[in-house]
C-alpha cells in the first residue's frame, strides 16, 4: 500500500508532531520510512531542502521562548567554523534565565540573557543575531578560530569585485557587543580576537594566511585589494596583497582542481604578471606546522624583486621592473 503524501506545508523543513497532527497527519503516519525523528515531538521530511534553518526550524516551533544558538546559529548565519566544530552536529537552544533549560536528545541546552536585538528571526527561525552568536563562540573557541569566525561576518566586497558582498554585521557591532557583556564566559577570547579581526577575508584559511604572515617579519598583507589595469580597471582581486612589493596572494583550496577553476587560475596568472605583480599560490599544507610554509614561499619572492636583473635587450643589470 502506497503511504499519503505529506502536506506541502510540511516539506520545506523540520516540523512538530503537534504542526503534522494539526494538518491531519496520524502519528503512524508521522513514523514511516520518509520521516525522520531526531528528537522527541520533531520531525524531518528524509528528502526536504536540507539546509541549516530548515532542518532545525522545529527546535524554535516548540514553544515561543527557543533560541537557536552558539554553532547552530552560527551554520544558519553561514559563519566560517574551525573543522572540528562543523562535525558537532549537536543543536544549541537557549531560553531565558527565567525559564528551564532546554532538555533533548542530542540538544545542548543553555539558560542565557539576552538584549534587545540580540534575538531575531531569520530564515523562519528564532536565532541570536550575528553579533551575539559570535560573542557566544568565544566561550568555545580558540583565539585564532573567533578571529576566523569573526573575519566569516564583517567580510564585505564592493562593486568593483565579481560579486559583491554585503556584511552580516560590522566591526562596530560587535565591539558593542562585547562592551555589552562584560562578564559573560569567553570575554578574555572575545577581548584578543577583536582587534585583529579584518574585513574581506573569504574563508578561515585566508584568515590563517593572514594571520601567519602579518605576526612573522614580513608583516600584515592587505585584504580586499583589488589591482587596476592599464585603463584603471579592476582586473584582479587577490585574496591578499603586498602593494608595495607588487604580490598578489591567492589561497588555492579544493574547488581550484575543477578544471574550469584551472583555465580561472591561469587566465587570472596572465594577467596578473602582465600588470607587473607576482603571484604566489598557497595551500592548505602551507599553512600547517610550527613554521609555515607560506612564509617562505612570499620571503623568497621578495628577494627575488630585490634581486637586479638582467635586461634582454643590452645585457645589463638592474632592478626587476614594476
Amino acid at each position: 500500500m502506497s503511504r499519503t503524501s505529506l502536506p506541502k506545508e510540511l516539506l520545506a523543513g523540520s516540523f512538530t508532531s503537534t504542526t503534522a497532527s494539526a494538518l491531519g497527519v496520524t502519528r503512524k503516519r508521522q513514523r514511516q520510512s520518509d520521516v525522520v525523528i531526531p528528537s522527541r515531538g520533531i520531525r524531518l521530511p528524509l528528502h526536504g531542502p536540507g539546509g541549516a534553518a530548515a532542518s532545525l526550524r522545529a527546535y524554535t516551533d516548540l514553544d515561543d521562548k527557543s533560541v537557536l544558538t552558539h554553532q547552530s546559529g552560527a551554520r544558519i548565519w553561514g559563519f566560517g567554523l574551525p573543522p572540528w566544530m562543523q562535525e558537532d552536529w549537536r543543536i544549541h537552544v537557549a531560553r531565558d534565565r527565567e525559564g528551564s533549560k532546554p532538555r533533548r536528545q542530542n540538544v545542548v541546552g543553555h539558560r542565557l540573557t539576552f538584549k534587545n536585538g540580540e534575538v531575531v528571526v531569520h530564515d523562519g527561525v528564532r536565532v541570536t543575531s550575528p553579533a551575539r552568536t559570535w560573542l557566544d563562540l568565544a566561550a568555545l573557541l580558540s583565539v585564532d578560530e573567533l578571529i576566523a569566525a569573526g573575519d566569516s561576518i564583517v567580510v564585505a566586497h564592493g562593486d568593483e569585485f565579481p560579486r559583491p558582498r554585503e556584511a552580516l554585521c560590522t566591526l562596530e557591532e560587535l565591539r558593542r557587543m562585547v562592551g555589552a557583556h562584560p562578564g559573560m564566559r569567553g570575554m578574555k577570547t572575545a577581548r584578543l580576537a577583536l582587534p585583529e579581526i579584518r574585513v574581506g577575508a573569504d574563508s578561515p584559511q585566508e584568515t590563517a594566511m593572514r594571520l601567519i604572515l602579518s605576526r612573522s617579519r614580513l608583516g600584515e598583507p592587505d585584504i580586499n585589494y583589488v589591482i587596476v589595469d592599464e585603463w584603471g580597471q579592476a582586473a584582479v582581486w587577490p585574496d591578499a596583497a603586498y602593494p608595495k612589493e607588487r604580490i598578489a596572494l591567492q589561497y588555492d583550496g579544493a574547488h581550484h582542481a575543477d578544471q574550469l577553476q584551472i583555465r580561472s587560475d591561469s587566465r587570472r596568472l596572465a594577467v596578473t604578471e602582465r600588470l607587473g605583480w607576482r603571484e604566489v599560490r598557497v595551500f592548505k599544507e602551507d599553512l600547517e606546522g610550527d613554521s609555515p610554509f607560506v612564509i617562505e614561499k612570499v620571503r623568497a619572492v621578495m628577494r627575488f624583486r630585490d634581486q637586479p636583473q638582467r635586461t634582454a635587450r643590452t645585457g645589463t643589470w638592474g632592478p626587476l621592473s614594476p
